[in-house]
């Protein structure tokens, strides 16, 4: 079955009481939607620092959660002088630390990880597509630097747009833009 590819750049998910001490009383501003429904990407960006570099400008999405969670590539990760995990979104076990630095203050959480490879699904897609009581797929990718990615996450949510999410580093390996089309081929 084909599904369209999401390409997630490097950003930053917030709690409440880590966003005021960034930001203090700044009210966020919507940048704009994202396909996933319910999510948005804010103007307010921050700065984020390992132990070798900082990278600026990384954009905040929402809306603030329950956690504070920095997403990086693997060569975001080189570049930074950290060593993340890769972890589905919200598992924080072992993440590494990090610096974010915003407008009004810093902290250092143990935040930073490389989001497993994952399709976005509700109990609907999941009924829809056959889906039902599989938790990872392959997914095979054509064109000039094709191949076979494997051990692809389905990621539950009450509501959710069918789409393949890769990290740059994935996505740059196969050519890959936003909106290119893939072919969910087999669960393992």
């Amino acid at each position: 079955m084909k599904i369209n590819v999401g390409i997630s750049n490097r950003h930053v998910h917030l709690n409440n009481e880590d966003y005021k001490i960034l930001f203090g009383d700044i009210p966020l501003t919507k940048r704009n939607d994202l396909t996933q429904p319910g999510m948005c990407a804010y103007n307010e960006t921050v700065t984020i620092k390992g132990t070798k570099r900082s990278i600026e400008n990384v954009r905040l999405l929402g809306p603030l959660r329950d956690y504070t969670q920095v997403e990086i590539s693997k060569t975001d990760a080189y570049f930074l002088g950290c060593n993340p995990p890769v972890r589905n979104s919200g598992d924080l076990e072992d993440a590494d630390s990090i610096i974010i630095i915003g407008p009004y203050g810093e902290i250092e959480r143990k935040a930073a990880i490389i989001a497993t490879r994952h399709i976005h699904v509700d109990k609907k897609i999941r009924r829809e597509h056959n889906l039902e009581g599989i938790e990872k797929v392959c997914v095979k990718i054509g064109g000039e630097k094709s191949g076979i990615i494997n051990n692809v996450y389905l990621k539950d949510s009450e509501e959710a747009y069918f789409e393949l999410h890769l990290d740059t580093d994935d996505a740059n390996g196969f050519l890959l833009n936003q909106g290119d089309e893939v072919e969910i081929i087999d669960n393992e």
